[in-house]
């Protein structure tokens, strides 16, 4: 049986800043955040078909990865709608929305979703993660630990 909870970051940890999702789970890993059995802890490179099978029978999604300059300030977390419109994704690689969509048209439904985008400001190869990632990534993970505190509380 799926833990209720699902934090799936996805990233590059060759790729610079690339790597705030999967450096975020660690953290939440380090926290014991999945050791109760609650929260199911997942990462990998991108989101990909395969993965709407991890989001069957779960009770709400925390979808983690890295954003471009601009397009969040520091981070943010933001709810998730499935992408409805018909798609053949024309690679492996899908966003949050698609995957969601994917999910529902496949099982008929799909669990309440929201995306946490952390800006990064260096994304290439072979980059540490820069000064101004690490510092999102502090505000990142205080979102995700006040999540899935949320989250709890409200099954109780």
């Amino acid at each position: 049986m799926n833990a209720p909870l699902l934090i799936f970051a996805v990233g590059n940890p060759s790729r610079g800043d690339d790597a705030l999702g999967p450096l975020l789970l660690d953290r939440l890993q380090a926290d014991g955040l999945d050791a109760g059995g609650q929260v199911e802890l997942l990462c990998d490179f991108q989101f990909q078909v395969e993965h709407m099978l991890d989001l069957q029978d779960r009770s709400a999604v925390l979808l983690i990865d890295a954003a471009r300059p601009g397009v969040v300030r520091g981070a943010l977390i933001t709810a998730l709608q499935p992408r409805s419109e018909r798609l053949t994704p024309a690679s492996h690689a899908l966003d949050g929305r698609t995957l969601l969509g994917l999910a529902l048209r496949m099982h008929g439904t799909a669990p309440p979703a929201w995306m946490l985008a952390i800006e990064g400001a260096s994304f290439d190869l072979g980059e540490d993660l820069s000064p101004l990632a690490q510092q999102h990534l502090e505000q990142a993970h205080h979102l995700a630990l006040t999540w899935v505190d949320e989250r709890l509380a409200r099954a109780e």
